[in-house]
């Protein structure tokens, strides 16, 4: 997530907008965001229904048996449409920002699947 904030005018820059989304509760999100300086929108999920919706509830699977989200990255199109994902099957891997920008640029070549 670090180096997504990194990289954020990267994304900004190709009209993206970044939002992450987690079980933990707000307050943790808003002291996270604060601590590490992170300027994208983190959503609270603590019910897990938009994660299980995606398919990415691991039950008991964080610290001292938590349920946690799986860790992915996904590039929705402006219907809602997911046109890129990335899936680890790691807690602790996320994709490199560079390779999200790849599939942006990738898929802004791409014609469209309309």
């Amino acid at each position: 997530m670090r180096s997504i904030e990194k990289r954020r005018k990267d994304f900004d820059a190709r009209g993206v907008k970044l939002v992450a989304i987690s079980v933990d509760p707000p307050k943790f999100s808003r002291e996270l965001c604060r601590r590490y300086g992170y300027t994208y929108t983190f959503l609270s999920d603590p019910n897990a229904e938009v994660i299980r919706r995606y398919d990415l509830f691991h039950p008991k699977a964080g610290p001292r048996g938590t349920d946690i989200a799986r860790p992915a990255e996904f590039l929705l199109d402006s219907d809602g449409v997911i046109r890129w994902r990335n899936l680890t099957p790691a807690t602790i891997v996320r994709a490199w920002p560079e390779t999200i920008l790849k599939a942006i640029d990738d898929l802004r070549l791409a014609p469209s699947p309309r």
